[in-house]
C-alpha cells in the first residue's frame, strides 16, 4: 500500500501542471548544446559556491566572477530564465512533498536547508 501510493504521487507530480511546464521549458532549452553547457556550469558554479558557504568558507573569487557573468547572460535569456526558476519551483515542491513524508514517519531530516 505504502509503495502503490509513492507511484500514484509519482504518477501525479508527472502530470502536474508545473512538472510538464519544467519538463517543456528544460527540452527548449536544453537542445542547444550551448546554452545547456553554459547552464551546466551555472549549476555547477552555484553548488561549488552554495557548499563553501555551508562550511564557513569563502568561495573563490574567479568562482564568484565567473558565476555572476553566467547568472547575468542566462536570465538575459527569457527562456532560460523561465526554465531556471520553474525548475526552483519543482526542488521546493519536491523538498516540501519530502518534508511532508519524513514529518508523517517521525524522522528528522537533518539536511541544511531543509526542515
Amino acid at each position: 500500500m505504502l509503495y502503490d501510493t509513492a507511484h500514484q504521487l509519482a504518477r501525479e507530480i508527472r502530470e502536474s501542471e508545473e512538472y510538464r511546464e519544467y519538463e517543456a521549458l528544460k527540452k527548449e532549452v536544453m537542445g542547444d548544446e550551448t546554452q545547456a553547457a553554459l547552464i551546466r556550469e551555472y549549476k555547477k558554479l552555484q553548488i561549488s559556491i552554495q557548499m563553501a558557504n555551508l562550511q564557513g568558507q569563502t568561495p573563490g573569487a574567479e568562482d564568484m566572477q565567473r558565476f555572476s557573468a553566467l547568472n547575468t547572460l542566462l536570465f538575459s535569456k527569457p527562456e532560460v530564465s523561465q526554465y531556471i526558476m520553474a525548475e526552483v519551483r519543482m526542488h521546493m515542491a519536491m523538498s516540501d512533498i519530502l518534508k511532508i513524508v519524513m514529518e508523517a514517519a517521525d524522522l528528522e531530516m537533518n539536511l541544511p536547508g531543509i526542515g
